[in-house]
């Protein structure tokens, strides 16, 4: 006999689905009153066509954020049961930071708590990754995680933030659409020019419905445009990210171009389709910080100074990362390279010239992980 207490947890998980069922039932009466009670014998083939293929998308992107769960963290993030034991014995909360950082040294975790500490989940029993949050609702850590939202009884993060994305654009363009071709009729029903019929009614409730959606939608979708632009997420628009040197709001945004991709993915025959494109594994972000944390192992966008020599072994990815992802990562830092190079070109070049005559330059230059180049002058006199 199961115990009260699931019972009653059962309840309360049926009784998120409410405002999807509210969603699903408005979204039904809509298609029957635009295509029964509106279109049939009123309007041409071009508007039903256009309709069906908003519909189809809009109800595919909500489908998919709805029932898209999030990616469960890397096995690396999860505590051994000897780190476990370790942990548990530990009273003192400067010991159990102390575990924490040892475990977190060979991770690529750089985002801190805003009181310096490792970010450590005591439900999930794992430390966080970068962007990483515990969803009280879902019950378990949520990667890249935005807000939970109760309208797809979902969290939106890593996993499903572009069907999210996808259906707002695509459920706004649904609402103006219908908005537009049924306001003529509306205008219509107030001059009665309309039969003395039950399409009226939804005709009117109709019109009323779409624009009110059209509103609410259009500032949520402008706002999370904003969020992909800045390559934030809800969560870190109101709480700015932590590192070893304090909060940075604008520590994940690499440029609007690469912001986007990073949501998108580089292919751009998926970017309109409800199929998941986005780069990485949600466990690892590239950074525009120069100097993220200099205990942590080099990040992949290859920001962090502690440059690993070639012959250096890396544990982690344990898999190479996709050609895509690779590139997103890489080229910040070969345009920051290229003006580092640049910059110490011009610094060392008119001492050279002074003792051309009298100097013997050997150049060594040994290729890193990050293409950067080391000179090494033995001037003589």
């Amino acid at each position: 006999m199961a115990p009260s207490g699931s019972r009653s947890v059962d309840c309360w998980r049926v009784l998120y689905w409410i405002p999807v069922l509210f969603i699903s039932l408005i979204v039904a009466w809509s298609y029957y009153a635009y295509v029964a009670q509106l279109c049939i014998g009123k309007t041409g083939i071009v508007y039903l066509l256009v309709y069906h293929v908003l519909f189809i998308m809009f109800v595919w992107s909500y489908w998919q954020t709805i029932f898209t769960k999030s990616m469960n963290p890397l096995k690396e993030f999860h505590l051994s049961h000897s780190d476990k034991e370790l942990l548990e014995r530990e009273d003192r909360r400067e010991s159990q930071q102390e575990i924490l950082r040892r475990i977190a040294k060979d991770l690529p975790i750089y985002t801190r708590t805003m009181s310096g500490a490792i970010r450590y989940c005591d439900c999930c029993l794992l430390l966080k990754p970068d962007r990483c949050h515990h969803c009280s609702a879902c019950d378990m850590c949520i990667l890249k995680m935005d807000h939970h939202c109760p309208w797809v009884n979902n969290c939106v993060g890593f996993a499903n933030y572009k069907f999210f994305m996808l259906f707002l654009a695509y459920s706004l363009l649904y609402c103006l659409f219908v908005t537009a071709t049924d306001f003529q009729y509306f205008i219509q029903f107030w001059t009665n020019g309309l039969p003395d019929t039950q399409a009226k009614f939804h005709i009117m409730f109709l019109f009323f419905a779409a624009s009110m959606f059209s509103v609410s939608l259009a500032f949520l979708f402008a706002y999370h445009c904003w969020l992909v632009c800045k390559n934030r997420s809800t969560l870190e628009a109101f709480r700015a990210p932590a590192f070893q040197h304090g909060p940075d709001k604008n520590a994940f945004s690499l440029g609007t171009s690469k912001n986007f991709r990073q949501v998108f993915g580089d292919e751009k025959k998926y970017w309109l389709l409800p199929i998941f494109s986005s780069l990485g594994d949600g466990c690892l972000f590239p950074t525009c910080l120069v100097n993220a944390d200099p205990e942590q192992p080099s990040s992949p966008s290859g920001h962090n100074p502690s440059i690993k020599s070639a012959g250096e072994s890396h544990q982690f990815p344990p898999k190479p990362l996709r050609e895509s992802q690779s590139r997103l990562l890489s080229n910040g830092q070969s345009e920051g390279s290229e003006d580092r190079d640049t910059r110490g070109e011009t610094t060392v070049t008119p001492h050279l010239r002074s003792l051309q005559n009298t100097a013997n330059l050997s150049v060594l230059c040994a290729l890193t992980k990050d293409v950067t180049c080391r000179y090494e002058v033995n001037v003589q006199l």
